[in-house]
């Protein structure tokens, strides 16, 4: 049907299928503001304005727009003229991965434009339609009333630091307290002794860029809704391809017949294990030396896990594609399938991994992918030595990362008949060598490109559609575009693993722990994919946040039926600390102690060794500085613990019965010893500009490259360029999950050789020498006053001494220092339904030095907001046979911006020398403490230890009942 519509103010004519979705329709238009999200009308990354009302555009018929005029964020405003409220998302630093941005802007513009002073409670509201992984809602809500004042003609403060330095009484410390970016964060600096005299003897470096506040380099693309994700470009003449999973948990294929597809017109490949060939390879990214194990196959005969991929179809249209693989007819042995990793050592059924092609695996007849244990000390003399010995059992769930936008990859030759692989995955080099392996093509003639993509890239760092999507281009010759929609990536995705862990812990009377013992066995899903089953994730376990002289860590990584295991977040273990920092609470509770002084008592210090998985038994390493004191002071004082620990039942409004309020806490550390080289390439062009290329990061974190390289050469932070990440412009690293942090040093290090060549051409220029220099803010100024820029040093070196200002350095992290999280909650708990309420959320994180404090806000604000989704009410439960029952953002629920508590952040400074200025890797530790804090406050509410999660109402429930018999 043709239709006539206002999109944006420009009426336009449009021809549309009967059946096409709006979202569809505008997104063939060119409006790819609008997301591919759930579509099912639950995430809220379509919405569009249709006569000023918000509207999912994925479950609306575009013929039901007709005559209608529609806005999207391409209308809102641009460039060169933003909205206030795309002004606000910028300033306050609400645009994290962007994925939900522009769906979150014009509902907030639909409320502003009917209630100019909206209150929060009102905004919260309009924004519970969107979902979002990564900006924990705080920072739209606090964009939106900015926003609303600026609208209103309101003056509305600038957001500045504010800082106060004072001398604590004692000399052995000082402390800075600064008010960061909005009331919600407090930002102390905390120097320990032997720096502080440094530092009290010499005046505190003062840096122009580190340490400021600065928006997003990529916050603007995001905000004008500019295609940045990989399904945000159409090459001409692509394919659509799907992909036929398996029904059954454990099977093998019989036969498979696939002749009515393939004679099915538009149909052009169908692709299945007898068509590719079998080499076995890791899923996720490993060293060229690790001895992981490789037993992850294209297409293979063997099912392991419902949802595990059976054949691929290219067609011309997604729904052609999805009526080929209804006509491929397969027929299926079915086999025992393992579901429960307790159960793995002890079937007698056929192993996950019977196939002798397959390298690397511990045990493949008892199922075992990996085997890890470390020991210090004596343990069990230690136990024999205590005055008591606690123990307890702790259960975690998977959980999917459920991020919003479709896991999408497109292929296709380029112009020199390079096969180009269009990915939102930062492991580009292993997809590279992966796809090299498989489709016999030198590496030389691929290239990853690296698009943005949404919440955490820490779970894409694996191989998922890339394989397959590479294989149908060369059987095709044609660009093909594979998806994987919301309901696929919860059944054939990647998720965090099921933990069962034991925990005994050996203490005296006083609460000093003599021995510690953790013993956990994991899933690793189909396919050896656990970050413990690689050596170079080489990780401290949470054991180490309380280092005594006898502990033991044991893992055993068991291959089950169920989806692969991946990194949801990080390498961390969330898992692990739920269990330990739940167990400090029962320890201390068992020897009358406050959770608080257990802990001070014990915790990690600056200049202690700890444990490390991967290491030789009893090798440990030391620590330069540690922030928990500071962490736990401002949480303990922001949640008034001492007043509202006092008693065990506390009322609300005369519900002293029903309502009962709780307070909780919990550490966490978070580290690494796994080492990465990254390279950094800085070139300098005539107009002054640098141009930046590193290896792929996260969104947000190009801006805190770029803020280093801009601070080292002494130039505003807009001279600096960054350019799209893929391999023909990037050097190759080692470790992607380290990328951030190891390219930190190596932009530092390529900026400062390129500082000394500049300084270098100039004195040449001036007939003096380099350090008779001084560089600031791009102006070069010799001794005796002379001046020139860096262009005109560029320009002089290109065209009077003719040579080009290019430099290329690396660097090598040998070990991530290790960051520190204090995180408490207040929580209100309904005795009558089991229902958990967070009420109020404090986060205090030792960074080290944070480059830029208000995307490191942001980031704290995200990741906690994750874990407490994760915590209250996110499980993935399956069927006996092994069926996801709760796939897809309609039956597995996230936390919305109305289940949001009040939310305060805290950044904790230490001098960290080890590492560029001082920056440590934090991102992911705010979500190690979240869990055991909301379970150690429920059970403060309730007197009553709920030892695994989520904390449903069910759950809470059966414990109280259990409590009364």
């Amino acid at each position: 049907m043709e239709l006539e519509l206002c999109i944006n103010g420009t009426i336009e004519s449009v021809q549309v299928p009967v059946n096409e979705p709006l979202l569809t329709m505008l997104r063939r238009q060119g409006y790819y503001s609008v997301k591919q999200g759930c579509e099912t009308g639950q995430c809220g990354a379509c919405t569009v304005l249709v006569d000023g009302v918000p509207r999912p555009s994925c479950v609306m018929l575009a013929g039901q727009a007709g005559g209608c005029t529609l806005t999207t964020v391409e209308g809102l405003g641009s460039s060169r003229a933003l909205h206030p409220l795309q002004e606000a998302f910028m300033e306050v630093g609400a645009v994290q991965c962007g994925f939900c941005t522009p769906g979150m802007l014009l509902s907030a513009y639909a409320l502003l434009l009917r209630n100019p002073q909206p209150s929060e409670s009102e905004v919260r509201d309009v924004l519970s339609g969107h979902l979002c992984c990564c900006t924990g809602y705080a920072k739209p809500v606090q964009a939106i009333m900015r926003a609303a004042a600026k609208m209103r003609g309101v003056q509305v403060p600038a957001l500045e630091y504010h800082v106060n330095a004072k001398k604590t009484a004692k000399t052995t410390e000082k402390l800075r307290a600064v008010n960061v970016v909005s009331k919600e964060t407090i930002r102390l600096r905390a120097i320990t002794a032997s720096a502080a005299t440094a530092i009290l003897a010499e005046p505190e470096v003062q840096y122009q860029v580190v340490g400021k506040a600065v928006q997003a380099r990529d916050a603007l693309k995001f905000v004008t809704g500019k295609p940045a994700f990989t399904g945000d470009v159409t090459p001409q003449g692509m394919l659509y391809g799907s992909i036929l999973t398996s029904p059954h948990a454990h099977a093998i294929i019989r036969s498979i017949d696939v002749s009515q597809a393939k004679a099915l017109p538009g149909v052009h490949a169908i692709l299945t294990y007898n068509d590719v060939p079998r080499v076995a390879h890791c899923i996720v990214e490993r060293f060229s030396a690790d001895s992981s194990p490789a037993d992850y196959y294209c297409l293979d005969s063997i099912m392991r896990y419902v949802g595990d991929r059976v054949a691929v179809v290219a067609a011309e249209t997604p729904e052609v594609a999805e009526q080929a693989l209804r006509l491929i007819q397969v027929e299926y042995d079915v086999l025992p399938a393992i579901l429960d990793p307790r159960r793995a050592l002890e079937s007698s059924g056929p192993p996950v991994h019977p196939e002798r092609e397959s390298r690397g695996i511990v045990d493949a007849s008892h199922n075992v992918a990996a085997r890890v244990r470390t020991e210090v000390g004596d343990v069990e003399r230690g136990f024999a030595q205590a005055d008591i010995v606690v123990e307890g059992q702790y259960f975690v769930p998977q959980v999917q990362q459920a991020a919003l936008e479709k896991q999408t990859v497109i292929t296709y030759f380029d112009e020199d008949d390079y096969l180009v692989v269009r990915t939102d995955s930062p492991a580009l080099q292993h997809i590279r060598r992966t796809i090299s392996s498989m489709l016999a093509l030198p590496m030389r003639r691929i290239r990853v490109v690296k698009a943005d993509s949404s919440a955490n890239a820490n779970s894409k760092r694996q191989i998922m559609l890339e394989d397959l999507c590479a294989l149908l281009t060369q059987a095709t010759h044609r660009p093909v575009k594979l998806t994987y929609s919301h309901v696929d990536k919860f059944v054939s995705g990647r998720l965090r693993h099921t933990h069962i862990l034991y925990l005994k812990t050996g203490v005296r009377r006083d609460g000093t722990i003599v021995a510690n013992q953790m013993a956990l066995i994991a899933s690793t899903g189909a396919y050896a994919t656990h970050p413990l089953v690689s050596p170079c994730s080489s990780y401290f376990p949470a054991l180490s946040l309380y280092p005594c002289p006898n502990m033991r860590y044991i893992a055993e990584i068991l291959y089950t039926n169920l989806p692969p295991s991946g990194t949801t977040h990080s390498y961390s273990m969330p898992q692990e600390f739920f269990a330990l920092e739940c167990h400090m609470d029962e320890v201390a509770r068992q020897i009358g102690m406050d959770a608080l002084e257990i802990r001070r008592r014990n915790w990690f210090q600056a200049g202690d060794t700890h444990l490390w998985v991967g290491g030789a038994s009893g090798e440990q390493l030391p620590t330069e500085s540690c922030g928990l004191p500071e962490c736990l002071r401002a949480v303990a004082e922001k949640l008034n613990w001492r007043e509202k620990r006092r008693t065990t039942l506390r009322s609300v409004s005369g519900g002293y019965e029903r309502f009962r309020r709780g307070v909780g806490l919990a550490l966490a550390l978070e580290s690494s010893r796994a080492t990465s080289t990254s390279g950094a390439t800085i070139k300098l062009n005539d107009d002054g500009s640098f141009d930046l290329f590193t290896a792929p990061c996260e969104s947000g974190f190009s801006t805190i490259l770029a803020q280093v390289a801009s601070e080292v050469l002494s130039v505003p932070l807009e001279d600096i360029l960054l350019h799209p990440m893929d391999t023909s412009n990037t050097l190759c690293d080692t470790n992607s999950h380290l990328t951030p942090y190891s390219a930190l040093g190596a932009v530092k290090r390529a900026a400062e050789q390129m500082r000394r060549q500049i300084l270098t051409v100039a004195a040449r220029m001036f007939d003096t020498l380099p350090n008779a220099l001084r560089l600031a803010a791009g102006i070069i100024t010799s001794s005796s006053e002379q001046i020139t820029t860096v262009a005109q040093v560029a320009a002089h070196a290109l065209h009077i001494e003719g040579q080009h200002l290019v430099i290329t350095a690396s660097w090598k992290a040998q070990q991530t220092p290790a960051s520190f999280a204090a995180q408490g909650v207040e929580v209100e708990v309904d005795t009558e339904t089991g229902s958990v309420r967070v009420l109020k959320v404090v986060t205090a994180v030792d960074g080290g030095r944070f480059i830029n404090p208000l995307l490191a806000e942001g980031q704290i604000q995200g990741g906690t907001t994750q874990a407490l989704s994760a915590s209250i009410c996110e499980e993935l439960i399956y069927d006996q046979n092994g069926v996801l029952l709760t796939a897809g953002l309609g039956n597995y629920h996230i936390y919305n911006a109305l289940d949001m508590a009040e939310m305060q952040t805290c950044l904790v400074e230490t001098e960290e020398t080890s590492v560029p200025f001082g920056a440590k890797v934090f991102t992911t530790v705010p979500q190690n403490a979240i869990a055991p804090a909301v379970a150690n406050a429920v059970a403060d509410a309730l007197g009553v230890r709920i030892r695994q999660l989520p904390l449903t109402p069910e759950r809470v429930l059966h414990a109280l009942h259990s409590q009364k018999k």
